[in-house]
């Protein structure tokens, strides 16, 4: 990869952060105020929750450089352990907090916005 494609690519994560955070933000607070606090809650703690997963792919898959024995192991085990967490993570959320199931869920597609939100701006710029 190029300089010049690594630092676009820099770029683009770093306005994909940014979005998820939005989202986040924005999603929050519409629940909040449409559906109450549970909601609200909810769908900030899946926002959170797709924010700390879409981090872990970055570093799996920065990981995934050849040099990099040891390191490389330790995070696929994470990634294989990832639906593990987070589902424990949702289950004590909603068990034990109150929060929205489905809320959580409208939260985790805060990532798979983003990065739609990403590719629509690729496109639309792409030659400039």
């Amino acid at each position: 990869m190029s300089e010049t494609e690594a630092e676009r690519l820099q770029r683009a994560l770093v306005r994909i952060r940014r979005l998820m955070a939005l989202l986040a933000a924005l999603g929050a607070a519409a629940a909040l105020l449409c559906k109450g606090v549970a909601w609200g809650a909810g769908f900030l703690a899946g926002a959170l929750a797709a924010m700390i997963n879409f981090r872990w792919l970055e570093q799996v898959a920065g990981g995934l450089d050849p040099g990099r024995g040891a390191r490389r192991l330790r995070w696929a085990v994470l990634f294989g352990l990832r639906y593990v967490l987070l589902g424990a993570a949702g289950y004590v959320i909603v068990k034990v907090f109150g929060f929205s199931g489905l809320a959580i869920l409208a939260g985790l597609l805060v990532a798979a916005a983003a990065v739609l939100a990403e590719l629509i701006y690729e496109l639309v710029y792409a030659g400039t």
